[in-house]
């Protein structure tokens, strides 16, 4: 082979490679195109997951919020919730209101109970002045107790209850001797 046919053949290898350089781009671009397809449409369909997840939410909270009218709309309109007291545990006092629960426990029953006595305490009428028939309560035996004597002679007893916490009773003078006289009498 002379030099001008094996330069036509390296001329006919260049031009192929060049064939095949350009088919290799053409390649290229077309899986980049289908890339950006692929990614577009799994854009879109995450899209519209998030549009099915947003319409689920959307659909259960009105179901919901038509359930609740629907049992309001059914409920008498006069009709007051109904108090219920559970105890589903030693040292805890479950508290329902209507269709609101809560759980409370020894602390926040005895923060509870100083709340409703104060409140009590300046609402009337007031308890009444005899002993209920029937009525239920919980002694405690020989309670500790606390005393302090004001300028004015009137005595401040605190008993310590075991359900109540600290109780405060002031007596009057007058009012110390009678509670005295009861205690001693036979």
């Amino acid at each position: 082979m002379n030099l001008e046919e094996q330069i036509g053949a390296i001329d006919a290898q260049v031009d192929r490679l060049g064939e095949l350089v350009r088919l290799a781009q053409a390649a290229a671009e077309r899986a980049e195109a289908e890339r950006a397809r692929a990614l577009e449409a799994r854009q879109a369909y995450e899209a519209l997951q998030t549009a099915h997840a947003t319409a689920t939410a959307e659909a259960e909270a009105a179901s919901a919020a038509a359930e609740a009218a629907a049992n309001a709309a059914a409920a008498p309109a006069d009709e007051k919730p109904t108090l219920r007291v559970a105890r589903p545990s030693h040292n805890a006092l479950t508290l329902s209101i209507g269709e609101q629960t809560v759980t409370l426990h020894p602390e926040q029953i005895g923060q509870l109970i100083e709340e409703l006595a104060n409140a009590r305490a300046s609402m009337t009428p007031e308890p009444p002045m005899t002993l209920p028939t029937g009525w239920r309560f919980a002694s405690t035996k020989n309670p500790v107790m606390a005393m302090q004597k004001h300028a004015n002679g009137d005595r401040l007893l605190i008993a310590r209850h075991t359900g109540h916490g600290w109780v405060p009773f002031t007596f009057s003078p007058e009012a110390a001797v009678q509670l005295y006289m009861m205690l001693t009498q036979r």
